[in-house]
């Protein structure tokens, strides 16, 4: 299972990484991936799908001085995200963007062909998905640099 980390200003993903599929993955690869990021000085969010939407995940990542931007959950339960976050302009925006993430894997399985991959084992995967999230990033480069000129 591929899991990206992606800046929200311009696009480009941050960290790339694969794991076994599993109930858990997908928060254990998040958690791993803006540990690293989440002691800067400025406000680090993570802007997440209804998935994410649980009390460990968003305690985590408060416990990491990180506020989780995450859809709120709500269909038969009570969501972890509560009024704190969702009443910032900035959870708006998050929620909106994190949508973009799914343009880079729409690349990364259709042009970079790791739809059905060619390699066995999860080291050669986990390099093949990871130099495709770097290719991805190379395509969007020129696109940025007409947008600042």
């Amino acid at each position: 299972m591929g899991h990206a980390l992606m800046e929200n200003r311009h696009g480009l993903v941050v960290d790339a990484c694969l794991t076994l599929a599993s109930g858990h993955a997908e928060r254990i690869a998040a958690l791993a991936m803006i540990e690293p990021r989440a002691d800067r000085p400025r406000a680090v969010t993570l802007g997440a799908d209804k998935a994410y939407d649980t009390r460990d995940f968003v305690n985590e990542l408060r416990s990491m001085n990180a506020t989780p931007h995450v859809a709120q959950n709500t269909h038969g339960r009570s969501s972890a995200i509560d009024g704190r976050t969702t009443r910032h302009a900035g959870y708006t925006v998050s929620q909106r963007i994190r949508k973009r993430i799914e343009e880079a894997f729409g690349w990364i399985k259709t042009i970079a062909g790791q739809e059905r991959t060619k390699f066995r084992g999860q080291d050669r995967v986990g390099w093949a998905f990871v130099f495709a999230a770097a290719a991805y990033n190379l395509t969007r480069l020129p696109k940025l640099m007409v947008a600042t000129t």
